[in-house]
């Protein structure tokens, strides 16, 4: 079905009205919220958030969607619950005092309840009607129904009056969470979810390997498209946090906007420009190879700009990290005192993959980020297999992908088979790849840099050696020898051998003019007395040439003069 047949579908049907309940993610994993007017019911077993998931439906339609809700607890007192949520600063006696909330403890003492026939719940109808009515309620919470029969055996008389309940409900129009223990192979230990036939909501707590996580299921949902999958949620001082992660559909938008690493040289390598905003980069390179240092000059660049970096820390604290980079010139300190820069350090073994997915997630909801760094990922097989770590990542590069922040993975690659998977698994998500490998020659240790993939942009195939000194970092041109790259000292011998050749080669080129100017002056000094003698011997002739012709003129007049005289005498 087409999306704009889907849209004209929505418009001539009607669909289930629902209520969102304000958790962070459940609502789009529910497409929306909990059906309006129904009752939903949430199981699992002690301690897996059921109490505080209920409350803070209640709280967050009292605060955020100006809906009275009732709290009718059979285990702990009202006074315990305002103590207990008090941590995720909900202030229960205030919204109590303002009629937003009402909470009623009912005791239920089990040494009074016989198995007769005449066992009812009219008395908790009675009660739960008037709290109801005295704010207005429009959801109401009864947490855990499960204690109103916890000495009965009579199956009827509980389905009996479980499904009274939940008719009542109904015919009270409020929205209703009902939380139910897990029983032994069923998801409630009287069978509820057979009369929630609108939704039923699972939540489960596991410890693997010492590791925490909790995850939420919605077994079903009838009416409402909604996610299948379990999804990791959090519980911290702001209440629940669901990682929506029901669908990886490859559709995001892409920018063409660049963004520079802070690396002048390795911008140059990436066409000149850098990074495409919004892409996935990793740098790898075995210990010491500078990867932090990359992600700090990132960070930093980032910070510059006036943007928001998150640096995800799993190995060094962020005072080691802070104190670390001002070796290189990056003052980070700085940019944390602006409210640019945001640290989270965490081992990886304080919550499992998932949680720290959650947790990232929710960071970067609340921080708005233009930038992410994890450093390093590697550090994450310590909770997860190589598969789950990739799985992982997936999720968390499709998410930063589709609202448009760049995001810095480091890894660290050891000669052995687990990194090596971790490494070529990681590096076929990302969108550029950076390699850092350490160059060993002439007895030293130099690192050297290569764009091993840039996706949608030119970028060099050349090794660039990686230097790191107190000036920061560089990039610089390596030298192909006789024997191979040259990198460090061998790198620097070559080119003041070079600077020699290049001082002898002038120094004869100097002499040779100098020879040439001392031979075109002799040839000029040789042409100069030609030049004079051929002059003189054309002076000479010239001369007898004219003494000749004065000598025949002379000799005409005086032959002309003797005539004269002679016809002068006749």
């Amino acid at each position: 079905m087409s999306t704009e047949s889907h849209h004209n579908l929505n418009r001539t049907l009607k669909l289930l009205p629902k209520t969102p309940t304000g958790i962070l993610g459940l609502d789009k994993i529910t497409d929306g919220g909990l059906p309006l007017g129904r009752p939903t019911l949430v199981c699992g077993g002690a301690g897996c958030g059921k109490t505080l998931f209920s409350m803070e439906f209640i709280v967050r339609g009292a605060l955020e969607f100006n809906e009275p809700g009732v709290f009718m607890a059979f285990e702990e007192k009202a006074e315990e619950l305002a103590v207990n949520v008090a941590s995720l600063g909900f202030d229960l006696e205030k919204l109590q005092a303002d009629k937003m909330v009402r909470l009623d403890h009912v005791y239920v003492e089990r040494s009074e309840i016989e198995e007769t026939g005449e066992y009812d719940l009219d008395g908790i109808f009675i009660r739960l009607g008037h709290a109801i009515d005295s704010i207005g309620a429009k959801r109401v919470v009864l947490d855990t129904i499960e204690n109103l029969f916890a000495s009965l055996s009579n199956q009827a008389i509980i389905r009996a009056e479980l499904r009274r309940l939940f008719q009542w409900l109904k015919d009270k129009n409020v929205t209703t969470i009902i939380t139910g223990e897990k029983g032994d192979g069923t998801f409630t230990r009287h069978g509820l979810e057979e009369y929630v036939s609108d939704c039923v909501i699972l939540l489960d707590h596991r410890v693997t390997n010492q590791i925490s996580t909790r995850l939420l299921r919605i077994v079903k949902y009838r009416g409402s498209f909604h996610g299948t999958n379990e999804y990791p949620f959090l519980i911290d001082k702001n209440g629940i946090s669901v990682l929506p992660v029901t669908a990886l559909t490859l559709d995001h938008e892409v920018s063409t906007h660049r963004v520079s690493s802070g690396i002048a040289a390795l911008d140059k390598m990436l066409g000149g420009q850098g990074f495409f905003k919004g892409s996935s980069i990793l740098v790898s390179g075995t210990a010491g190879t500078g990867k932090t240092s990359i992600a700090g000059y990132f960070a930093n660049e980032t910070c510059n700009r006036g943007e928001r970096s998150i640096y995800f820390a799993f190995e060094e604290s962020p005072k080691q990290i802070i104190r670390n980079m001002l070796s290189i010139g990056i003052k980070l300190q700085q940019h944390v005192d602006s409210g640019l820069l945001k640290f989270h350090a965490s081992r990886p073994t304080l919550n499992g993959l998932e949680m720290h997915l959650v947790s990232i997630h929710k960071m970067v909801e609340e921080f708005k980020p233009q930038t992410v760094i994890l450093d390093p990922i590697t550090n994450l097989i310590t909770v997860g297999s190589v598969s789950e770590v990739k799985t992982m990542l997936i999720r968390l590069i499709d998410f930063l992908q589709s609202e448009q922040i760049t995001v810095m993975f480091t890894a660290l690659t050891l000669n052995n088979i687990v990194n090596e998977q971790t490494d070529e698994g990681v590096s076929s998500l990302v969108d550029a790849w950076l390699l850092v490998r350490d160059i060993e020659f002439n007895g030293e240790r130099n690192r050297g840099m290569y764009v091993m993939k840039s996706r949608g942009m030119k970028h060099s195939n050349q090794v660039r050696e990686f230097v790191i000194s107190d000036e920061g970092l560089n990039l610089v041109d390596v030298y192909l020898g006789p024997e191979g790259v040259l990198t460090g000292s061998a790198r620097e011998a070559q080119r003041l051998q070079e600077v020699t050749s290049d001082v002898l080669r002038n120094h004869a080129l100097t002499r040779k003019d100098m020879e040439i100017n001392r031979k075109r002056k002799v040839l000029e000094s040789k042409i100069a007395s030609l030049q004079e003698e051929f002059e003189s011997i054309q002076e000479e002739l010239n001369k007898s040439y004219i003494e000749d012709e004065l000598r025949k003129e002379v000799m005409e007049q005086n032959r002309e003069k003797l005539t004269k005289n002679r016809h002068n005498e006749d």
